[in-house]
């Protein structure tokens, strides 16, 4: 079969976007802000569930990113990792269905597999002159409803720490280990500045969500440059972890709920998370079984190395949940953050959140939040 000349990559935004305006959990006029930290697939998903509640939301995403068409344009044309903010101003967009935001989630296999809102936003970024500027133009041809910050401007690679003590180099890699990852780091042939709008954002925000999302490649690069957890520190919201649904890449290959939360304490936030979401199909009860029987350290390769373009049909037989069980989550509460467990899982998509029940659990955060402020 021919591919076809114009894809977009599967995504669970799509449902999100039909989800109908609610009203907040608060007093009408009072003003809310988010903030979303990460990238990939899952920030989108945190951006038009809280778009959909109406609050006030940004994104500050990573800049390690060196796969696919990002990592083509960063190699070859020097310029800023765009894959990331490209899928966070899709998010924002006002009409998901006007032919410009469809076009702009265009992937072109007949062109290296480039999306045209890379392409758009490295040609801008030399035509204005700076990155930023780039954003502002994509956010104001897409009427995008928020704002998305970079971390950093500066060119970062990632380095990472196994949990069977091997070293690998580059986000693209990374992501794919064959064991679950231990430790990340930024590297830069210079210092690592932090982009002081995005600072900003989470320092005005009343509520920071974390995810879901790749844990180590797109959640944690964020938090490793310079002053984005001092900003954390120094906002006044509480602090969110949505912890992913299932297994999907290397990096977090076995880990369970509470290493995943953990491992987000062990790289500078420890004390600042104030509530966890997790999945689970039961409730937790001392008595409830454990999701999951998986080891994050089992020497052998994933069954795959990607899923970007594949439909959930391919995926039958690789999809794993994170394993979440009673005493770990009560272990979690012990260290500071209160776990929220409740069946997110789309019954037709194994690794999509379902929307309805993610704002739902969302809403709760918030209303939990207000109590905390009063």
């Amino acid at each position: 079969m021919t591919p076809r000349p114009f894809t977009h990559d599967p995504s669970a935004t799509a449902a999100f976007a039909a989800l109908e305006p609610t009203a907040l959990p608060f007093a009408e006029g009072e003003r809310m802000r988010a903030v979303v930290i990460g990238g990939g697939t899952g920030a989108p998903v945190s951006i038009r569930t809280l778009l959909s509640m109406g609050l006030e939301t940004n994104a500050v995403v990573a800049m390690a990113d060196d796969g696919g068409s990002t990592g083509i344009l960063r190699e070859e044309a020097d310029v800023t990792p765009p894959g990331d903010v490209r899928k966070c101003i899709a998010a924002m967009a006002a009409d998901p269905s006007d032919p410009l935001t469809k076009a702009f989630k265009y992937r072109f296999s007949f062109a290296r597999n480039h999306t045209l809102g890379n392409l758009m936003l490295s040609a801008l970024e030399d035509a204005a002159g700076s990155f930023p500027e780039a954003i502002a133009i994509c956010e104001r041809l897409l009427h995008a409803r928020g704002h998305v910050y970079p971390s950093t401007l500066d060119r970062v690679t990632l380095a990472a720490r196994t949990r069977d003590g091997r070293t690998v180099e580059g986000q693209a890699v990374a992501c794919h280990s064959r064991t679950a990852l231990d430790r990340v780091s930024l590297r830069s042939s210079g210092g690592i500045v932090p982009f002081a709008p995005a600072l900003d954002a989470i320092r005005e925000a009343d509520l920071i969500v974390l995810g879901p999302g790749s844990l180590f490649t797109s959640i944690i690069p964020n938090l490793l440059v310079p002053g984005v957890v001092d900003a954390v520190r120094a906002s006044r919201g509480s602090v969110l972890f949505v912890c992913s649904l299932a297994d999907m890449q290397g990096e977090t290959w076995g880990l369970t709920a509470r290493e995943h939360v953990e491992a987000l304490m062990d790289h500078g936030m420890r004390g600042l998370i104030d509530y966890m979401l997790v999945h689970t199909p039961v409730p937790l009860r001392p008595e409830s079984p454990g999701t999951g029987l998986f080891s994050a350290v089992t020497g052998a390769e994933p069954e795959y190395a990607s899923t970007s373009g594949l439909g959930d049909a391919d995926l039958s037989g690789h999809v794993r949940p994170v394993r979440v069980d009673y005493l770990d989550m009560q272990a979690v509460q012990a260290q500071g953050p209160v776990v929220i467990a409740r069946d997110l899982v789309d019954p037709q998509h194994p690794t999509w959140h379902d929307p309805s029940a993610l704002r739902e659990a969302f809403a709760g955060v918030l209303r939990l939040c207000r109590s905390r402020r009063r």
